[in-house]
């Protein structure tokens, strides 16, 4: 059986924009002659990032980053002529930062849910 070539690099990111004050990993895929992909790490390629922190596949953004978005190149280490590069936004709003705790958010439930049982019981 004859060993697989790879023939392009594709950036298969988990979400659409990098979060600050985290490690944002890049998952890069490579397409191989017969079609099929296969991940990559940095045993196989070289990562560079203009702005952030680097370390394997993973971009740490800090809380205080300046800039708006990043630009992550990569290259097949047995062949750098196989690259490729993408622009990378961050998250302007983190909602997750802002949504209530659990006890919270079962408390507003439950108030919701009693004023308009209480709605109810008025009206009839």
């Amino acid at each position: 059986m004859k060993a697989q070539k790879i023939d392009s690099l594709f950036f298969n990111l988990y979400t659409d924009s990098l979060k600050k004050g985290s490690w944002n990993y890049i998952n890069v895929d490579a397409k191989l002659s017969n079609g099929t992909f296969m991940p990559l790490t940095t045993d196989q390629l070289n990562f560079k990032v203009n702005n952030g922190k680097l370390q394997g596949n993973s971009v740490w953004i800090d809380w205080d980053f300046k800039f708006d978005y990043v630009i992550v190149e990569v290259e097949l280490k047995k062949d750098p002529s196989i690259k490729r590069s993408i622009t990378i936004w961050l998250k302007k709003v983190d909602h997750q930062l802002n949504a209530p705790v659990n006890d919270s958010l079962l408390r507003q439930i439950n108030n919701r849910t009693n004023s308009k049982s209480t709605k109810k019981k008025k009206g009839n």
